[in-house]
């Protein structure tokens, strides 16, 4: 089973924002906890390539990935590190053509047709869609997913418990992106038991 085929079982992608890699396992844990495999460990911190170095150590049952790419110099550090895939906020050419040099799948932000066709014109088969609900949700989804049947999009960004569901009926939809289930405050406080439950309420959400 490869990574598109295990995230479109599992529907939810964690996006974590670390700020002390002292916290990355526990996080992990929690997730495993709650029923999520896969960790987006975004690199909006300095905390972020040693994160995701000690979950891919530590935990080979987390699929670990990074976030927030941005660049070459970040994707490869990020694979370096050990991780399983990349994700971008929008589509930079450069760093698609780098994460298919190093044999990592990628994710990059779309959310216009120019943008996914470009996308799909350097072999990416799933884009993220971001922002998510600022650019329409799901109606803007299943307009734009028509003339693009083979293309499938990860949701991310305004989605939550209250309308995961919802994306996740379209067939389109690999799976959402967010950090609802792991917020930034939980992480800083060390609440690992309460970002299980949140966990486990995406879970069943999910229904």
């Amino acid at each position: 089973m490869n990574l598109f085929e295990k995230l479109a079982q599992e529907r939810i992608l964690p996006v974590l924002v670390i700020e002390n890699a002292a916290d990355a396992v526990p996080l992990a844990k929690a997730l495993l906890a709650g029923g999520l495999s896969f960790a987006e460990v975004t690199f909006r911190t300095a905390a972020a390539e040693e994160s995701i170095r000690q979950i891919a150590k530590e935990l080979p049952d987390v699929i670990v990935g990074a976030g927030t790419v941005v660049n070459t110099t970040q994707a490869d550090a990020a694979v370096a590190a050990g991780a399983k895939f990349l994700v971008s906020p929008g589509l930079n050419p450069a760093v698609v053509k780098r994460a298919i040099e190093l044999n990592v799948p990628i994710f990059p932000g779309c959310i216009t047709p120019t943008e996914i066709e470009a996308a799909m014109a350097l072999g990416i088969t799933a884009v993220k869609f971001f922002p998510a609900q600022q650019a329409g949700g799901v109606d803007f989804i299943k307009a734009c997913s028509g003339p693009y049947p083979d293309l499938k999009f990860v949701p991310t960004g305004g989605v939550s418990t209250e309308n995961l569901a919802q994306y996740l009926a379209l067939d389109c939809v690999l799976a959402c992106g967010g950090s609802w289930m792991a917020p930034p405050n939980l992480i800083t406080a060390q609440d690992w038991d309460g970002i299980t439950q949140l966990c486990k309420e995406a879970c069943a959400s999910k229904i």
